[in-house]
C-alpha cells in the first residue's frame, strides 16, 4: 500500500511523514491496542502511535492489510502484534486481548475504530443489514471495553479507552443503523466512565465528522459529494486529525478527562448535514 497513492487519504510514506505536535517518545513502552486497524482512519491512528513509540496491538478482518501495516510499521522499529479476528466475537475478543498482552505486555490504551455501515434509506433497511451494523458498531465496541476493563481490574492497572463514534448529534440520515450504534457506544461510555473510575480506567469518544479516506469510495459520487458540504467550513478532515485526538485523550495531556465526546467535525454537529446515498429531491430546495 505504500507505493501508490490510494484513491482517498494519505500513503503509508505520506503517514510516516505528517506533521505532529506530539513528542517521538509520548508512547515509548505503551502498549496501544488499534481495533479496524488496517486501512483507513485506523491505519492513521495506528501510524500515529507507532511513531510516538508506541507498542502496537492490531485488530482486523482481513489478514492482508494487518500484515501490511505491520511489515509498513516496522520502519519505526514498532513492535506489533497483529491477528485477524472479528470484534463481533466476543471469545475471539478475549483470545486476542490475552495474546496481546502475552506478545507486548500489560494494555495501556484500548483505541476501538473496528465498525462499519452502508447507505440506506432507513425505511429500507433489512433486518440483517440493522442487526450487522448494530452487533459492530455497538455490540462489538462493547466486548472490546468490557474485555479490557476487567485485565485492568484483575492487575490493578489504569487504562483508557478511546471509542471511535461519529457525529451523531443532529442524526445522520440514510445511516440510521450507524447513528443509533454510535450514540449508544458514546452514553456507554459516559455511563461506564463513572462507574470504571474508582478503576482508574478512563473512557472517552471521538467524533469525526466527513474525514477523507479509502472508505469515501463505498459512498455513491452524489453522496459523497455532499460531505464537504456538512460543515460550515465546507472541507474535509483527514486522519491524522482522528489520530490526533485520539492520542491527546489517551496521552497524560487528558489525564483529567473522562466521559467526553471530543467532536472533530470542522462544526458539522452544529451546522449541515451528509446525505451518504444522495441528497434526496424532497430535500433539494434550492432548485423549487
Amino acid at each position: 500500500m505504500t507505493a501508490e497513492r490510494p484513491d482517498y487519504g494519505f500513503t503509508d510514506d505520506e503517514l510516516a511523514e505528517l506533521d505532529t505536535v506530539y513528542a517521538p517518545d509520548l508512547f515509548k513502552d505503551k502498549v496501544v491496542v488499534v481495533s479496524g486497524a488496517g486501512s483507513g482512519i485506523g491505519r492513521g491512528i495506528a501510524f500515529l502511535f507507532a511513531r510516538l513509540g508506541a507498542k502496537l496491538a492490531i485488530c482486523g478482518r482481513r489478514v492482508e492489510l494487518l500484515e501490511d501495516l505491520k511489515t509498513s510499521l516496522d520502519r519505526f522499529g514498532t513492535e506489533c502484534f497483529a491477528k485477524p479476528m472479528s470484534i463481533r466475537d466476543p471469545e475471539a475478543v478475549a483470545e486476542f486481548l490475552a495474546e496481546a498482552e502475552t506478545a507486548l505486555g500489560p494494555i495501556d490504551v484500548l483505541v476501538n475504530n473496528a465498525g462499519g455501515q452502508f447507505p440506506k434509506d432507513s425505511i429500507d433497511l433489512s433486518v440483517n443489514g440493522w442487526n450487522a451494523v448494530i452487533d459492530t458498531n455497538l455490540n462489538g465496541t462493547w466486548y472490546m471495553m468490557q474485555t479490557a476493563a476487567r485485565r485492568w481490574r484483575e492487575t490493578g492497572c489504569k487504562g483508557a479507552i478511546v471509542n471511535i463514534i461519529a457525529v451523531y448529534s443532529r442524526g445522520l440520515p440514510q445511516i440510521a443503523h450507524t447513528c443509533a450504534a454510535r450514540a449508544g457506544v458514546a452514553y456507554l461510555s459516559k455511563s461506564v466512565a463513572v462507574e470504571w473510575a474508582p478503576l482508574g480506567i478512563r473512557v472517552n469518544c471521538v467524533a469525526p465528522g466527513a474525514i477523507e479516506t479509502t472508505a469515501f469510495a463505498y459512498y455513491p459520487p452524489e453522496g459523497s459529494a455532499t460531505f464537504a458540504q456538512a460543515n460550515p467550513r465546507q472541507e474535509v478532515g483527514d486522519v491524522q486529525d482522528i489520530a490526533e485526538a485520539c492520542v491527546y485523550l489517551a496521552a497524560p495531556s487528558g489525564k483529567f478527562i473522562t466521559g467526553e465526546v471530543l467532536n472533530v467535525d470542522a462544526g458539522q454537529q452544529l451546522w449541515g448535514a451528509m446525505w451518504p446515498a444522495g441528497k434526496p429531491d424532497a430535500f433539494k430546495i434550492e432548485d423549487r
